[in-house]
């Protein structure tokens, strides 16, 4: 592959003229099953170079841990994304935003209850240098200095947004340079952070989804010559719980792209495929109130969730062959579907009543933060006995992020972070009644300074405006459910509950499972963690990845927290429901 430069002008690849024409394509939000297919749509769309981040929380998960395997197999994507002739720009953090769950931050350096993220801590350059140092050694081979797709690294992310200490950037390119990224490296920012996020001699880029013109005279007023990339040119967003599903029409959309490129700028687009927050990997947004990130990441983006081409695929690659080559090809058609009605999870348990299977119990004199308990994702349980009978006013300081109440099992309220509750009132039938709080992480925030966002239950816990103490605090992550002791029976479990069945492939294809009447919860097919549903919307399905089903038998499981819909039943159909929109 060549090898990317810069001069006064612009790009050049080996000495020629070039124009980055990128798209946003995560492998770590698409099965990499599918990996090769939304690649060969990206080139076949007109694109020449694809943009991913690494999310940092997923590689490593504990500090001795690194993973690159199956969809963490960055070294494959990579691979994969040269074979269809396609480059790579690589943003690799630190930190990511992303809409992701802590914005790729590792939830085990929360453990330090004092530590600065993002920041020149010593214990946080310490990891972030270790990170660096176990992530670029198996990707050098991938760098366009040695042959391969990486034409260019970022370093951290929109860093202008959330502090000024140039001297924490050149820390982090000083030690992208050590561990060997010896391709150009870039920042990116938003028009008015650029001069707080830049750093001398390291090509700077802007972030915008529409005013180009007065959007890269921010940029030349920074960097008044060199290449002018926008490195997020954002063509949809995101959606949160209870609000709608945001769109950008694809006719004004197109007509900003074409004033992008009419002015010789390069762009990516954010995103060109936006894929799935599987499992429990959504982010979140505090700003002043709480609002966690559903599980699509459809983003409105040219390819939809499922890699369907929608009408911003067909009108972006219109404006993108008025200034370079698009392929021949015929543009891709929609996939096939597998459908399935009336489902039903005729095998049940309730949570607390096989919590003692799915995590260790901890004593303790206060309630442990999940960060304590060594915990990344899921839920924590914490119990302990109340001492007398009677009327209680029960006060829990920070709720992080939704907690359900119950006495001896059954359920008596739910406090959540996102309506600022923080107290519950209710009458205590005997003495030694077993008090349960059931806190849900609903996803860590991933922008700001609320990065710093431990989960359980912080502060102090009140009974009666006396300390409650004598808890114990145990890890549900739910990463795997075979121990699950389901039973089978009429009887549907009062409160939290764990909801088993079975149903027939004969062709596997993609399909979205649609919880209809059900409340809240999570779902996995085949134990593949789909991600969270809730009625509150807008998303009101879940996308199933072909690559996840087989044929013949198999299994659906879901973890609903309140009740289950109309004779325990969910259909798989051909089309998703993410909501009313917004544009």
């Amino acid at each position: 592959m060549p090898l990317l430069q810069t001069d006064d002008e612009g790009f050049r690849l080996d000495g020629e003229p070039f124009r980055i024409l990128s798209g946003g394509l995560h492998y770590f939000r698409v099965h990499p099953d599918q990996w090769a297919d939304r690649l060969r749509k990206a080139r076949l769309m007109g694109l020449n170079t694809v943009e991913t981040y690494v999310p940092w929380n997923l590689h490593q998960p504990r500090p001795g841990e690194f993973r690159m395997d199956g969809g963490l197999d960055l070294p494959a994507f990579l691979d994969l994304a040269a074979a269809e002739g396609l480059y790579v720009l690589l943003r690799p953090g630190p930190y990511i935003c992303a809409e992701w769950e802590g914005g790729g931050l590792p939830s085990w350096l929360l453990a330090e209850p004092d530590i600065r993220l993002r920041s020149r801590d010593p214990r946080f350059l310490a990891a972030v240098d270790d990170y660096f140092a176990r992530l670029l050694p198996p990707l050098r081979s991938r760098l366009a200095s040695r042959g391969g797709p990486v034409l260019a690294v970022q370093v951290e992310n929109e860093y202008g947004a959330y502090g000024d200490d140039t001297a924490y950037l050149e820390h982090l390119a000083a030690s992208l340079r050590r561990c060997g990224a010896d391709v150009p490296l870039f920042t990116c920012d938003q028009p008015d952070d650029l001069e707080r996020g830049a750093l001398p001699g390291v090509l700077a880029t802007a972030n915008f989804g529409s005013g180009s013109a007065r959007n890269l005279a921010a940029l030349r007023a920074v960097r008044p010559s060199g290449p002018l990339l926008c490195t997020e040119f954002w063509i949809g967003w995101f959606d949160r719980w209870g609000g709608h599903h945001v769109v950008r029409d694809a006719q004004q959309a197109a007509r900003e792209l074409d004033e992008l490129l009419a002015t010789g700028a390069s762009v990516n687009f954010y995103m060109f495929h936006g894929g799935t927050n599987f499992g429990f990997t959504n982010g979140a947004n505090d700003k002043h109130t709480y609002r966690p990130t559903v599980t699509s990441y459809d983003y409105d983006a040219p390819l939809d969730e499922a890699g369907d081409p929608t009408e911003k695929f067909h009108a972006f690659r219109k404006v993108i062959a008025a200034y370079a080559p698009v392929p021949e090809d015929a543009p891709p058609v929609r996939g096939e579907r597998f459908t399935k009605e009336g489902v039903v999870l005729d095998q049940s348990i309730g949570l607390l009543d096989c919590a003692p299977v799915l995590g260790e119990a901890v004593a303790s004199a206060r309630p442990l933060m999940m960060e304590q308990l060594g915990q990344d994702f899921g839920f924590v349980l914490y119990e302990t006995e109340l001492p007398a009978a009677g009327p209680v006013l029960l006060e829990l300081e920070q709720v992080r992020d939704r907690a359900q109440v119950f006495l001896d099992g059954q359920p008596v309220g739910v406090l959540e972070r996102e309506a600022h509750e923080h107290s519950l009132t209710f009458t205590v039938p005997r003495p030694g009644c077993v008090l349960s709080v059931l806190v849900e992480n609903q996803g860590r925030v991933n922008y700001g300074p609320g990065i710093h966002d431990r989960k359980g239950l912080a502060g102090a816990v009140l009974l009666n405006g006396l300390p409650l103490e004598g808890w114990t605090s145990r890890a549900l992550p739910l990463t795997g459910l075979a121990d699950v002791p389901f039973g089978h029976g009429p009887a549907t479990p009062s409160g939290p509950a764990f909801y088993r069945g079975t149903f027939d492939v004969a062709r596997t294809a993609d399909t979205f499972l649609h919880l209809d009447g059900w409340t809240k919860g999570s779902a996995w097919v085949n134990g593949f963690a789909l991600g969270r549903y809730w009625s509150r919307g807008p998303q009101r399905s879940l996308y199933v990845p072909a690559p996840v089903l087989r044929a013949g038998r198999n299994d659906v499981v879901v973890l609903e927290l309140h009740a289950p819909g109309r004779g325990r039943a969910v259909g798989f159909r051909d089309a998703p429901d993410l909501g009313p929109t917004q544009e």
